[in-house]
């Protein structure tokens, strides 16, 4: 098959771009080739950037394709624009959205694909569900060859997955917990979560592409392992060979003292319980089982960013927020218990 991946370097993308890379498929990458000296060699760069609609449509004037992932599409304007360079160039167009697009608050923890999409809280999640309604009216009225793909809490090698961190990623909370300060979790760490290894995620990807049964429908790909955020946060501690010193904040008191958008990624998603049914991508691609557990894909996650000193990016703000946060939690607790 002819394959063409829009992005194709990404934390989700990149597994899917390797496991591609070792078949016998054609696969072209669409990107600004910011990260090609990490391709296999056997994948095609056609560098562009997607947002110059002229310059794209120039540079794969005469090219069809068997299947175009998207990967970096966020706002109903991008997926209207990629319809308009693909519409008659392509058997398959998969689109990624997110999890987080399920009803929130949940009505049930089981999610699956009949789950409704609404989420108040979060911009993001919200404009992901717009995207999905235009790709799929496209696909009733025109017959745009669309396949929706939603995944949750996806990680690669480069970033240890967590709940609560600042805009630069999660360094500074393994930082913390090295030092044997204080981590904030939110909530009271027992709400239900799912980490899904990018490995895992793209052999369930891969297995849609060229899959007649994949049009017009929509699949979430995630783990099926469920744990809880103080399973997650006590695994990373014992791989970091450290005792977790855990603070417990509400996610609403989080998003009210910060400007962080922990309203949307917290509140509206990684609040929330949930468990993913995946069966349904089980039956379209019989051979997808998740075979990295957590700790085994954060041992590994850890192990490379420590050999990595380019991915141990130091978030002093963050980590100034957090002691601020803490202290004042205490000092409250005195306050009241003394008063």
């Amino acid at each position: 098959m002819k394959i063409l991946l829009i992005g194709g370097t990404g934390t989700i993308s990149m597994a899917i771009t390797r496991l591609l890379a070792q078949g016998d498929d054609e696969v072209y990458l669409l990107n600004r080739g910011n990260r090609s000296e990490e391709l296999p060699g056997n994948i095609r760069v056609i560098n562009a950037d997607i947002t110059d609609e002229q310059d794209v449509a120039s540079k794969l004037e005469g090219m069809t394709f068997d299947c175009v992932g998207e990967f970096i599409g966020f706002v109903p304007q991008q997926v209207e624009r990629d319809v308009r360079i693909f519409a008659g160039k392509t058997k398959q167009y998969i689109y990624i959205s997110s999890a987080s697009a399920y009803h929130k608050p949940c009505a049930s923890y089981v999610i699956n694909e009949g789950t409704a999409l609404a989420n108040p809280y979060w911009q993001y999640s919200r404009d992901k569900i717009a995207c999905e309604e235009y790709l799929m009216e496209q696909y009733r009225t025109n017959g745009f060859p669309v396949t929706i793909v939603r995944p949750s809490h996806t990680y690669d090698q480069r970033s240890v997955p967590l709940g609560v961190h600042g805009r630069k990623g999660s360094w500074q909370v393994l930082k913390r917990m090295l030092e044997g300060k204080p981590v904030i979790i939110h909530g009271d760490g027992e709400s239900l979560w799912t980490m899904t290894h990018n490995s895992d995620f793209a052999k369930a990807y891969v297995g849609l592409i060229g899959n007649p049964h994949a049009i017009g429908e929509a699949f979430q790909i995630t783990s099926d392992e469920t744990l809880t955020w103080n399973q997650i946060y006590k695994t990373i501690a014992r791989v970091l060979n450290v005792e977790l010193n855990a603070v417990h904040v509400s996610s609403e008191f989080l998003a009210a003292v910060s400007d962080y958008d922990f309203e949307g990624s917290l509140t509206g998603d990684k609040s929330c319980s949930v468990v993913f049914d995946n069966r349904k991508v089980k039956r379209v691609v019989p051979g997808f089982v998740p075979a990295v557990r957590f700790e085994q894909g954060v041992r590994e996650t850890i192990e490379f960013v420590f050999s990595h000193p380019e991915y141990q990016i130091e978030d002093p703000e963050f980590d100034e927020w957090c002691d601020r946060v803490i202290d004042n939690l205490n000092k409250a607790k005195e306050a009241i218990n003394n008063g």
